[in-house]
């Protein structure tokens, strides 16, 4: 089992792609980064693995559950 999949994950903003087709896969037990540019989509693809952000498309898994919808409000 992964800790976290993604499947071709794609997310806009208007007209600015901002994720693209993104697939990954993190195992159980690992640590993973993420670096690149400015703009480059990390910080909305830690987003919408936080459940902050809805993609536009393809799927996100977090311990095998598909995650749908983002969250509305923090309690």
């Amino acid at each position: 089992m992964n800790a976290v999949e993604l499947r071709n994950v794609t997310k806009s903003f208007g007209k600015t792609i901002a994720v693209e087709g993104l697939s990954l896969d993190v195992p159980l037990g690992k640590v993973y980064g993420s670096i690149g540019p400015n703009g480059s989509g990390k910080t909305t693809t830690l987003r919408m693995i936080m459940n902050i952000y809805n993609p536009d498309g393809g799927t996100i898994r977090l311990f095998g559950d598909e995650l749908r919808g983002a969250c509305t409000s923090v309690d």
